[in-house]
């Protein structure tokens, strides 16, 4: 007679046997076919990306129907900075190349909350020398101005520096700005 000591290892083995298998199935029917065809991802993940619609365009998007605003953009200080990062997104405004829908226009504070994203000494995270940084009010009580005033006063949102400038320019003070806007 044969005993039965050893069963629950018997058990224990059959149920690792039976989880390998369904492992391995699981694998073979769940993975794409695509996989590892160009490494360890979905190979068909390049295409669905290509196929994806745009929502983001480059500056140059916006010449055709923006042409003034582009040009003063590209002259100014601003050119790095995606038309998209204040107006929103290209998708919004234009779609199969026709007029899609209004983007939002800022006005009062929010112009002055939009520039100061950048433009703000409490952001700590870049090097002082490459955003020229304000510390409000304080800029604005530097410039002999009232409080409430907002950026679009003084400064042209597309070319900031360009009121600047011409002003300087019409009083006779030397510009500071290497003539950029």
């Amino acid at each position: 007679m044969q005993s039965d000591y050893n069963t629950h290892i018997k058990r224990i083995v059959l149920l690792l046997v039976v989880a390998a298998v369904l492992g391995f199935l699981a694998k073979k029917f769940a993975t794409p076919t695509s996989f590892g065809k160009y490494g360890h991802y979905r190979a068909d993940a390049i295409q669905d990306e290509v196929d994806r619609p745009l929502r983001h365009m480059t500056n140059e998007s916006c010449l055709s129907c923006h042409p003034f605003e582009w040009e003063l953009h590209e002259q100014g200080r601003h050119k790095t900075i995606s038309c998209e990062f204040c107006h929103g997104t290209y998708a919004d405004h234009v779609q199969d190349g026709k007029f899609a829908g209004r983007l939002p226009v800022k006005k009062g504070e929010e112009i002055k909350t939009l520039c100061l994203r950048c433009h703000n000494k409490a952001i700590k995270a870049r090097p002082k020398d490459v955003i020229k940084t304000v510390e409000m009010p304080r800029h604005l009580e530097d410039q002999h101005v009232q409080v409430t005033h907002i950026c679009n006063q003084c400064h042209h949102v597309h070319a900031p520096l360009i009121y600047i400038n011409h002003a300087q320019k019409v009083l006779g003070i030397e510009e500071a700005n290497n003539g950029k806007q």
